[in-house]
């Protein structure tokens, strides 16, 4: 397994690969690796021969006053957490996006990706800058690795998808996987800001999970009007001490509201436990 850092030894690296008629999977990440990350190597593993994963903490999807100086980060962890998978590349490169001015010294970037439609609910509502920082620095990734498959996980759900209509959208020659949500023991979804939680607030946060799980069982039993659900998760996720940024069933596809069982829809969940803003979601059967 060889670290890169360089733009252009990536690139070369993977001209290379192709030349000799490898498969490459890209799983892009921030690094501070758990099990979920490494669900999706595997997933890449089997999709490709060589795997690609990228860790950069990526400053274009992050706002002021957000979490970026206090993202955890652990690279020689990650280091060692990839080595038995057989990854064949981490490319951890330090400048994909410059955010000075273009106009101090010529090195900042200025040129942003807009999904205008799919970055607008959900996520987008409380953090209208984030999404065009995500597509802008994956877009930059497809360039740079140019792999055939590219792995993301659903826990980010929205950002799945609208990673997905980028990539057709522009044309990108790569075919992109999601891959399920992973869970702790009890049921908790995996997060590198997790480790930030206290004790008493990971205990609380449960009620994230224990709401989406309470409302596929009321979608099972029949209970079509979606407002129920809905109003169930926020009032037990607040009853635990949580703050909700929003709660929402939405169309698997366009991520626009639905009131009833009509279509593919999918729960997500956006909460705060003391200073973490959490993501979880389920994807609903149709009653």
């Amino acid at each position: 397994m060889a670290i890169v850092g360089e733009k252009g030894a990536m690139r070369h690296w993977s001209r290379s690969q192709r030349q000799c008629g490898s498969r490459i999977a890209l799983v892009p990440t921030m690094g501070f690796l758990h099990e979920g990350h490494l669900s999706l190597v595997s997933e890449a593993k089997q999709r490709a021969e060589k795997v690609v994963v990228s860790i950069y903490v990526n400053p274009g999807q992050f706002a002021p006053g957000e979490d970026l100086d206090v993202y955890p980060r652990d690279f020689d962890g990650d280091v060692e957490k990839l080595k038995p998978l057989g990854v064949d590349i981490i490319f951890n490169p330090r400048d994909l996006y410059v955010r000075d001015s273009p106009e101090k010294n010529g090195a900042g970037h200025e040129t942003w990706i807009r999904v205008e439609n799919l970055e607008k609910p959900l996520c987008g509502g409380s953090r209208p800058l984030f999404f065009r920082g995500v597509a802008t620095v994956v877009s930059k990734l497809l360039n740079i690795v140019e792999p055939d498959v590219v792995v993301f996980g659903k826990k980010d759900y929205q950002q799945w998808r609208v990673l997905s209509r980028m990539v057709r959208d522009l044309d990108f020659g790569v075919e992109v996987v999601g891959c399920k949500l992973v869970r702790e023991a009890d049921g908790l979804a995996m997060s590198s800001r997790n480790v930030r939680l206290t004790a008493t607030e990971r205990k609380n946060a449960l009620a994230i999970f224990h709401s989406l799980k309470r409302a596929e069982e009321l979608v099972r039993s029949g209970e079509t009007d979606y407002s129920v659900l809905i109003e169930q998760a926020v009032s037990a996720i607040s009853h635990a001490g949580g703050r909700v940024d929003y709660a929402s069933i939405v169309d698997q596809e366009t991520l626009q509201s639905v009131d009833k069982v009509a279509s593919p829809s999918v729960f997500a969940i956006a909460a705060w436990f003391g200073s973490v803003r959490l993501l979880d979601n389920v994807e609903l059967p149709n009653s």
